[in-house]
């Protein structure tokens, strides 16, 4: 009989610890997908922080290293740095990319390094109990905003795929979702880009995932992503933000 689906080899084959519906297991099979087409896991480094994917050195079949809260892009940097001919991504959501780790975020981006960064957007913190994160909607009930995010008061959302995109040395910067069928297919051509210009050292590049998170949300798995399409893409809009080449420090 012929195989027509089946896991990835990059995918190990244990139980993933997220909540029922959130999309995070989606996105890790896309990254295992592209290792297995691309041939490249046993030369590849993981580097996940704090977070939701905290435990994903238990997923990957690669090698893979647990970053503080905030710093893999650092890190990244410095694997990268000591072993340009390994391929080296970070695994991010939103608190700790577009909060504690702004600046490992945004420095790696204009220094060019090659690497290439998941950022799964949830819009709120979803490991330490559904605080507001930078990410978070105007109007958005949170544990942290019981009325709502109120932008007189919190600020404004950070959009980081238009924010990297104004700097000379990224590479990719683009925003995918992986609510629909259509959607899953572009979110792993974008990664497979990625991943590919790093192959070509073109310098940084980052796809931002607009997810899921039931749990928090306090949705279910089909009205979360209902509220995906109808709330988080309007103010977060699908597409590529850059896409040039860039220069790298390998």
């Amino acid at each position: 009989m012929a195989v027509v689906f089946e896991r990835p080899k990059s995918l190990c084959d244990v139980p993933l610890h997220y909540c029922p519906g959130c999309t995070h297991g989606i996105v890790h099979r896309l990254v295992a997908e592209v290792m297995d087409e691309m041939g490249i896991e046993g030369n590849t480094v993981g580097v996940c922080p704090v977070g939701c994917s905290v435990m994903a050195y238990d997923y990957f079949g690669c090698d893979m290293i647990e970053a503080p809260h905030g710093r893999a892009p650092a890190v990244a940097t410095g694997v990268k740095r000591t072993n340009p001919d390994k391929f080296v991504f970070t695994y991010q959501g939103d608190g700790d990319l577009a909060a504690i780790g702004t600046a490992e975020t945004v420095h790696a981006a204009t220094r060019g390094e090659n690497i290439v960064v998941i950022f799964i957007n949830n819009t709120i913190y979803g490991m330490t109990g559904g605080q507001m994160a930078p990410t978070t909607l105007p109007g958005q009930v949170t544990q942290t905003t019981p009325f709502g995010r109120n932008p007189e008061l919190a600020g404004y959302p950070v959009r980081v795929c238009e924010m990297l995109s104004t700097l000379t040395g990224v590479a990719l910067a683009q925003r995918v979702a992986v609510d629909s069928v259509p959607h899953v297919r572009e979110a792993k051509k974008a990664i497979r880009k990625a991943f590919e210009n790093q192959k070509e050292k073109k310098g940084f590049s980052i796809v931002e995932v607009l997810s899921t998170c039931p749990t928090n949300w306090g949705l279910t798995p089909t009205d979360a992503l209902k509220r995906l399409r109808d709330e988080m893409i309007p103010y977060y809009p699908l597409g590529v933000y850059k896409d040039s080449v860039a220069g790298g420090n390998d």
